[in-house]
Order: structure tokens, then sequence, then C-alpha cells
């Protein structure tokens, strides 16, 4: 178990999660979320009368984030995102970008001064895709919030952090299996302020591409888009730009933009009207 006592795991805590940045890829398919929610929202260690460091760490915030209304889609949407977290040793609930999630219940199976391992639970915040949200969707139905079940591993060595994850839909809604892999280096050039970036890749399972850019015979007659059978493969290339500022002892603005490229069967999919996608977002965060 880490010494949560070190100033260097403060560190590594405080500041070295990714960017994980693609649109279409994991709980939330808000990833762009997930480095600048990480940057501004990681609790601080804080400190227990006798010295030792406290196993309790909070954050509470909120931010904004622009992002395209579907995978795929060429107009964006605003959604308004909660960054509240409880952690408890290496037990945690809420918004955790480790595992790249507004809403988890997990917990770290081994933690290092450069290895950090857990699994968790998370669940969908915002809907990953509904009819309402554009007229090129009508006829294909909503793509329903669901439950994941997901493991990760973080590597960080000094400046570079690696990323990886599996996760996969545990409440049978459509969603597949996805695997995420990405670097992100930072760059400190003030203590208060903490910049980063990097690239990244998603390969998705055949039913998690058919959610979101097959075509079925049914969806076919509704939409008068024409059918198109999706499969499993190497499904986005992104990269991302981060931001974090420390304003006073307990609070942290951030801002995230990502930069995403759709492949394989997606760019190929009729309801595809984009092949490039953009997210940003604005974050603010009371750590204590």
């Amino acid at each position: 178990m880490i010494d949560m006592s070190r100033p260097c795991m403060i560190k590594v805590l405080a500041g070295s999660a990714l960017s994980l940045c693609a649109v279409v890829a994991m709980a939330d398919d808000t990833l762009g979320l997930s480095e600048s929610v990480y940057s501004v929202a990681a609790p601080e260690i804080t400190q227990a009368p006798s010295g030792t460091a406290s196993p309790w760490r909070f954050s509470v915030g909120a931010g904004v984030v622009n992002m395209p209304k579907f995978p795929g889609a060429s107009g964006t949407k605003w959604e308004g995102v909660p960054t509240v977290s409880v952690n408890y040793d290496r037990f945690f609930i809420g918004s955790n970008p480790d595992a790249a999630a507004l809403l988890s219940l997990g917990a770290y199976l081994y933690r290092d001064s450069n290895w950090r391992v857990g699994a968790a639970v998370t669940y969908d915040f915002i809907e990953p895709r509904s009819e309402s949200d554009d007229a090129r969707l009508n006829g294909l139905g909503d793509v329903k919030r669901t439950a994941h079940a997901e493991l990760f591993g973080i590597y960080t060595y000094q400046f570079i952090s690696a990323r990886a994850s599996v996760l996969t839909d545990i409440a049978g809604n459509g969603r597949g299996t996805v695997a995420t892999f990405d670097v992100m280096g930072r760059y400190q050039p003030i203590p208060d302020l903490t910049l980063s970036a990097g690239p990244g890749l998603t390969w998705a399972s055949s039913k998690y591409n058919e959610t979101y850019f097959g075509v079925t015979s049914e969806q076919s007659a509704r939409s008068g888009l024409p059918t198109f059978s999706a499969g499993a493969g190497l499904n986005q290339l992104r990269f991302s730009i981060n931001g974090a500022y420390r304003i006073a002892t307990h609070w942290n603005v951030g801002a995230s933009v990502s930069f995403a490229w759709l492949r394989g069967d997606a760019t190929d999919s009729p309801i595809t009207e984009k092949t490039s996608q953009i997210t940003y977002g604005l974050f603010v965060n009371y750590l204590f």
C-alpha cells in the first residue's frame, strides 16, 4: 500500500492521470472530461492531527462540456457534469478519472510509487445517444445508459503516464466491450499550473460498434438509412491537451480539449456525418 505521507505520492495522485479523450469509448461516452476531472478533482492528502495522512479524501465540483451530439455527429451540444468524489484508503465512489467515469464504485487492487491497478463498476451519467439529439437519428432508437465492469491500470514514471483499461456492459444494453490505451506527458511551468498532452486509441467489440454505427433492417425501414453491419476493430485515435490551475489552497480550475478521429467501420457508417470530433470542457473543484 502507498505511504500516503510521501510528497512524491501526493504528486502522483494529484496530477498524473491520463487524458481519455475519446468521444466514444468508455463509461460516460464523454471521455474528453477525464484528464480535467482528475487534474481538477483529485483529492488532496489531508493531514490528521497526529501528523499521519488521513485515509479520507473528498472533492466537490462541476463542469460544462461541449461535445458531439452523438458519435460521428457534425453538431455539438452542451452538458453540465458533476465532479463529486469520496475516497477512503483504496476505495472510491463518485467521479474517478482513473476509472474514466463520473459515476463509479470501486477499489485499487494494487498501488505503489509507479502503479495503480483497480476495478470498478461504473454507470453512464449522460444519456449516450437519444433520437431527440438530432434529426439524423430518427428511427434508430435510443442508446440506453448502462452499467459497466472495468479493470484499469496506470503506470507513471517521472512526467509520463500510460493507462490501459477494459470495460464491458454488464446490464445487457448492447454496449459490448471496449479497450483503451493512452499515454500522457505532464509539464509544470509553475508550481500551481499543470499542463498535459498525449495520444490514445480505442478498440471496440462488434456489439459496441453495431450499437453506435450499425443500421439493422428495422432501423433502415424507419430511418431511411441503408443497412450497415459494423464489426470489431480499432474504433478511434485521439489527442488531448489539458490544463489545471490551483487558484487557492482548496480550489482548482481546469480546461480540456480533445481531438478524436473515428476509424474502422465507424468511418463508413451511414450514421456518421463527420469522422473528426472535438470535445472541450471547463471545470472547478473544491478539495478537502
